[in-house]
């Protein structure tokens, strides 16, 4: 599920019921993990509770939104491959062919779109849980450099010959 806004796209990844058991019955809740981005190099991840499924989802996209980081993008696709182990999340993703397209599952290929890529392949590898799957992708992200990037940092250190 995808929506506009202000030069940002939603992507609504997973919604989840949340079940306490009280006295009197049952006690529902929702979370929600939605990907915002505005399809050129910002993006941003984040879950959040209510007791409505639409609040979850506003609040989540909310703290999305405060939490937008920028990703490398280098003629559609990523400066090279990665492959990250995060929490219980593993994920590789690599670098694809103009025309490929985005070849992933549901979680990776959210986040991979609100954050602009064109031509990526991704696998998750170790779980199929969407919040671990989410947070492993958004490290990758994080730890993606260009090689700009790492000519600037041996520059700085005085590597370079």
């Amino acid at each position: 599920m995808e929506k506009e806004q202000d030069n940002f796209s939603e992507y609504l990844i997973h919604v989840g019921r949340i079940a306490k058991v009280v006295k009197g019955g049952r006690r529902f809740r929702f979370n929600a993990l939605v990907a915002v981005g505005d399809k050129s190099g910002m993006v941003g991840v984040a879950g959040a509770k209510s007791k409505l499924v639409s609040d979850a989802i506003s609040k989540a996209a909310k703290k999305a939104r405060e939490h937008l980081f920028r990703v490398p993008i280098v003629k559609g696709t990523l400066p090279h491959k990665i492959v990250i182990k995060c929490g219980a999340g593993r994920v590789m993703i690599r670098p694809a062919k103009k025309g490929t397209g985005i070849v992933s599952g549901g979680t990776m290929r959210a986040i991979l779109e609100a954050s602009g890529y064109k031509d990526v392949v991704a696998k998750s590898l170790a779980t199929n849980n969407p919040s671990n799957v989410a947070h492993a992708t958004v490290e990758a992200l994080k730890s993606l450099r260009t090689y700009t990037d790492i000519a600037n940092q041996r520059r700085k250190f005085g590597d370079s010959k």
